[in-house]
């Protein structure tokens, strides 16, 4: 394969280490259960697979080129992340209880999403839903990959092959992520440092969701 591997693998990385509406759903997810953070990468990177089989058949091109449903892609995400946002600062609201009410909150608020497969399912729908909303991964897969192809083989063939590196690549750093943010679930077992964690991360998802809705 004829392709700028060292520029790609930058490229790559610094696009997962600078925090966006994955790194959002994957580190709160991660913080509630280690099983849901994992599930929140899995369902992202299936997100890029969409994206990338979308671009492979042409349906990224006709989004791309389609104010009308880029926007509604757009907008649909952004008002995920809204949705995503409100509920963790009614979270917040709930964890906000008189000090005798908290200590016996304690459990359930780390227990939260119920059993494994619950857990799982919550997840992997959190994590597909943002990146498949997201129209700025679809237009990653035609405008950035290409820029990495050369000649003397099969164009198509050479965007596949580094769109299932660029998926593996992040399978693993959101599974990096999901580790080191799993050993703040003992932290945030206390209820007034889970209370501020729900208000943040939701107020930032509502902040990234309005900014996707506002941007040109």
């Amino acid at each position: 394969m004829s392709v700028d591997l060292v520029g790609f693998l930058g490229v790559v990385l610094l696009a997962y280490v600078v925090p966006g509406p994955d790194f959002l759903v994957v580190l709160r997810s991660a913080t509630e259960h280690p099983t849901k953070g994992r599930a929140a990468a899995l369902g992202a990177q299936s997100g890029l697979c969409v994206h990338m089989l979308a671009a492979a058949v042409g349906l990224s091109v006709v989004a791309a080129r389609s104010p009308v449903i880029y926007d509604a892609i757009r907008l649909g995400g952004a008002g995920y992340l809204v949705y995503l946002g409100v509920r963790a600062v009614l979270a917040a609201r709930r964890t906000a209880r008189p000090r005798g009410a908290q200590r016996q909150a304690i459990a359930p608020v780390v227990a939260e999403g119920g059993g494994s497969g619950s857990r799982w399912r919550s997840g992997f729908r959190q994590g597909l839903l943002t990146n498949v909303l997201n129209p700025k991964a679809a237009l990653f897969f035609l405008s950035v990959l290409p820029q990495f192809v050369h000649g003397g083989g099969s164009p198509a063939r050479q965007i596949f092959l580094l769109g299932i590196l660029d998926v593996l690549i992040g399978v693993a750093y959101w599974f990096g992520l999901v580790a080191v943010a799993a050993r703040l679930r003992a932290l945030l077992a206390r209820p007034a440092i889970r209370h501020r964690w729900e208000l943040t991360t939701g107020w930032l998802f509502i902040a990234v969701g309005v900014g996707v809705a506002v941007a040109a």
